[in-house]
């Protein structure tokens, strides 16, 4: 290849972004078949198969993904010179995706985060909520840097990623201070009948509270259940309910959402991930953010 051609390296771009050829045909305003010969035209110029097909979708080989890196940089710095001349202001930070689901405590997630946004070669961030499966996808197809998940990759799901465990704590039940002095004593039977704001069932530590209020035969009225940790807490400063938070972050939620402390439950473990497609995480915001949790926020 004597030189390239940033037409067919921008189609493939976007198409690896998109995860389909159809999407990115729509994004890009043309028809497929001219979005799949441009890929094809790349791909007979470097030599190498870049995509594989995968169900409806197609997934990167490993000689696509070193590509799409190079596109990512090339075309995130043609952004930056776009709004640079809109601007006037340069923009030149590395960018640091993260993806995460909702049940992952927003409080949680800032303290692990935080070290991320310190230092002389501190990334602009970016941050994306939604369902675990399909962060992974994105992971796997480098629209990710990293997943910040409160569950390993499950292994039926086809993509190649690793999990790194960042530590775990116990649960720890508050409520408004009304409700936390009617049944702090006595806990944990004393929260037997009494409302309670829960996670939904698809989430880890719900399933592991689950089997622990049965073990002890207790069984609180569940008033709720949510996905997002912040709207559960949220419910939970009004009044409508004890809640469980991890105990990690327990003086952080007393004091933002003026909540008292019912009772500890070590037994129960929340447990953290990052989640990455390297099986050792190089990047350095990564780094701060794996040091940070197993000597700081899970000490």
């Amino acid at each position: 290849m004597d030189w390239l051609n940033y037409h067919h390296l921008f189609y493939f771009w976007t198409v690896a972004k998109s995860g389909t050829v159809s999407a990115a045909a729509e994004q890009l305003h043309l028809a497929r078949p001219t979005v799949t010969s441009q890929v094809r035209e790349l791909e007979k110029s470097v030599g190498q198969k870049l995509f594989l097909q995968q169900g409806r979708g197609l997934v990167l080989t490993e000689f696509g993904q070193k590509i799409f890196e190079y596109a990512e940089d090339i075309f995130s710095i043609g952004n930056e010179l776009r709004d640079f001349v809109k601007t006037g202001q340069p923009d030149r930070r590395q960018k640091f995706r993260v993806g995460m689901p909702d049940v992952v405590p927003k409080l949680i997630a800032f303290e692990l985060l935080k070290p991320a946004l310190v230092g002389p070669e501190a990334p602009r961030m970016e941050c994306y909520e939604g369902k675990l499966n399909d962060l992974l996808v994105d992971l796997a197809m480098h629209r990710l840097d990293l997943v910040l998940s409160d569950s390993p990759a499950p292994g039926t799901l086809d993509v190649n990623v690793y999990s790194h465990k960042l530590g775990e704590c116990g649960l720890s039940i508050l409520a408004t201070p009304a409700l936390a002095k009617k049944f702090r004593k006595g806990f944990p039977n004393s929260i037997t009948n009494a409302p309670i704001l829960l996670p939904t069932k698809l989430t880890a530590v719900r399933r592991s509270l689950d089997r622990w209020m049965e073990d002890r035969k207790v069984f609180p009225e569940i008033v709720a259940e949510f996905e997002d940790s912040a709207l559960l807490k949220v419910f939970g400063q009004a009044g409508q309910g004890v809640f469980p938070v991890p105990t990690a972050i327990e003086d952080l939620v007393k004091k933002q959402y003026g909540a008292w402390l019912v009772g500890r439950i070590p037994e129960v473990l929340d447990t953290f991930y990052v989640i990455s497609v390297e099986k050792r995480v190089q990047h350095h915001a990564a780094i701060r953010i794996m040091r940070q949790a197993r000597n700081k926020l899970f000490e």
